[in-house]
């Protein structure tokens, strides 16, 4: 297939994304699970051109900027109150279920070295980041499991990468060092986290400096790939350097960026992540042809090992459970001030955690990496994609109805309490009025802006009204955004009336077009959120 042929299927397969997502969206399922069921099927499609894909480019072509994009806009108190319970899951977790995959494997491939077990164990481990926040955007969870389960896929990537590495490298050489590998993990891991936060600043610090909105999200590109690949150059974990990169810069962007670079960014941002999943999760399912051919489509051997491949994708659920619910438990009946701090959790809470343990393409990825002589090279690609497939079809699929177990019940971590909506609101209406009122001040004591300190001051009054009824003007509310989305369409009929007429330049309509957008935005946002 030539470059031309290739990038006319790349629109293909884009293009099925698009209508397949919207059929999700109508069905209420989550998207990634059609998507690599729709792959599958075009992979078993005859005469269709097949599609390959080096794993090495796809890491760098869709890892960072997934990565990043995610750890952008992560809530970094949330994440770091959490990071302890994010932490049991990303290498705990891992470490757990490499072990078990790896000696369960052994049962079924005897012939198979040790090594070659546990790196299938390895690359099977870590649930994805992408396809956990596909699969979570949708369902209705509590924010903390939110912030558990995606913090957690940002950081296991690099522990089961790592875990990965030494296991080839044990079954290529024969030599593994226990002591090695742990402190490997700390250099690796600690290292990639101290480039990612330095480039994270630096980065942040050019984008402050760009006055062109367009310049800046080109940067914030960039700066996912330059975080992930100055990692990996240096050989260290460009995973968690771009995690930390992320994190930065979502922490900068209130100061570093300007109001036309964020909202540039987050429009430009959300249309690139879609096409960048979409595109693997129908990757991941076309790989099936791939793995079909290295069999030389014998259905005999693929029958043979589905066996094999349906018991490790069950000890691969078995074990998230065998990990989670323990240690959501044992820790705080162990240390009282743990409970106090962190009471015990729903029983619901624990059980959609474990069973939202999806892989991705990082996996994918890591088994197409390994060398051709690799033992057992075929069985470890073709029960990854057995895996990858089932979890984020099967668990996938599944997940909303287990999730609605939580209907109602709360999972919070007890801290510092902090302001309403409603008060913050007020807050920020009478810091807005006094320096208005300052401002308009003139020498002789008479407002040079009387109309600016009416409106500001009337703000102040609702606002602190709203605050102290605490969501009885609810309906008042709803009742008064409705009405601006009638003024606002109001408005952008006439502006069509003028500018189809030619009474107002291209320039204008765009200008005040783009005033109405935002101005109906906001007033959406409101009604939806009430």
């Amino acid at each position: 297939m030539n470059p031309a042929e290739t990038f006319q299927t790349v629109l293909l397969l884009l293009m099925i994304a698009v209508v397949l997502d919207t059929v999700a969206r109508r069905l209420h399922l989550p998207s990634a699970s059609v998507l690599v069921l729709a792959g599958i099927v075009l992979a078993l499609v005859p005469g269709l051109p097949e599609v390959e894909f080096d794993p090495d480019f796809v890491m760098v072509l869709f890892l960072p900027p997934l990565l990043l994009s995610a750890a952008y806009f992560t809530v970094w108190p949330d994440f770091r109150a959490n990071l302890r319970i994010i932490l049991q899951l990303a290498i705990g977790a891992v470490v757990v279920t490499t072990l078990a995959v790896g000696i369960v494997t052994h049962v079924f491939f005897p012939a198979l070295p040790w090594a070659a077990c546990f790196a299938l164990g390895a690359i099977v481990s870590p649930p994805d980041a992408v396809a956990a926040r596909a699969v979570m955007e949708h369902l209705n969870v509590p924010p903390r499991i939110a912030v558990l389960l995606e913090g957690e896929s940002l950081i296991n990537d690099a522990s089961g990468l790592v875990l990965f590495r030494f296991a080839v490298a044990a079954a290529l050489t024969g030599a593994f060092s226990a002591w090695g590998a742990a402190g490997s993990f700390v250099y690796v891991s600690a290292m990639g986290i101290g480039i990612g936060l330095a480039l994270g600043w630096i980065c942040a610090f050019v984008a402050g400096r760009l006055t062109d909105a367009r310049l800046a999200v080109v940067w914030t590109f960039l700066s996912a790939w330059a975080a992930y690949l100055v990692a990996e150059r240096l050989h260290v974990s460009g995973v968690l350097s771009t995690v930390a990169c992320g994190l930065v810069l979502g922490r900068l962007q209130h100061q570093a960026l300007s109001a036309a670079s964020r909202v540039q960014a987050l429009a430009v941002w959300s249309v690139a992540t879609f096409v960048m999943e979409a595109l693997v999760f129908v990757l991941v399912g076309l790989e099936l042809r791939g793995v079909l051919h290295r069999f030389g489509s014998d259905w005999g051997t693929v029958r043979a090992l589905m066996p094999a491949a349906a018991a490790i994708f069950a000890v691969l659920v078995l074990a998230r459970f065998a990990w989670i619910f323990p240690t959501a438990y044992i820790p705080r009946a162990l240390i009282p001030s743990l409970r106090a701090r962190d009471p015990y959790p729903p029983f619901a809470v624990p059980l959609v955690m474990s069973w939202a343990g999806m892989r991705g393409v990082v996996s994918l990825a890591a088994a197409l990496s390994l060398p051709e002589h690799f033992p057992g090279r075929d069985i470890i690609l073709f029960v990854t994609f057995c895996v990858v497939a089932a979890t984020i079809v099967a668990l996938g699929l599944t997940l909303g109805p287990v999730a609605k177990t939580l209907a109602g019940k709360e999972f919070l971590l007890r801290g510092e309490e902090t302001l309403s909506e409603e008060v913050a609101r007020a807050e920020i209406a009478r810091a807005q009025f006094d320096a208005i009122r300052s401002h308009s001040l003139d020498a002789e004591g008479r407002h040079a802006h009387p109309r600016l300190v009416e409106q500001y001051g009337h703000r102040l009054a609702v606002t602190e009204d709203h605050a102290l009824t605490k969501g009885a003007h609810k309906e008042q509310r709803l009742e008064h955004y409705r009405a601006v989305l009638i003024a606002v369409e109001a408005g952008r009929k006439k502006l069509l009336e003028l500018f189809n007429s030619g009474r107002i330049h291209d320039s204008v309509m765009h200008k005040l077009e783009a005033e109405l957008d935002q101005e109906e935005l906001f007033a959406i946002r409101v009604v939806e959120a009430i």
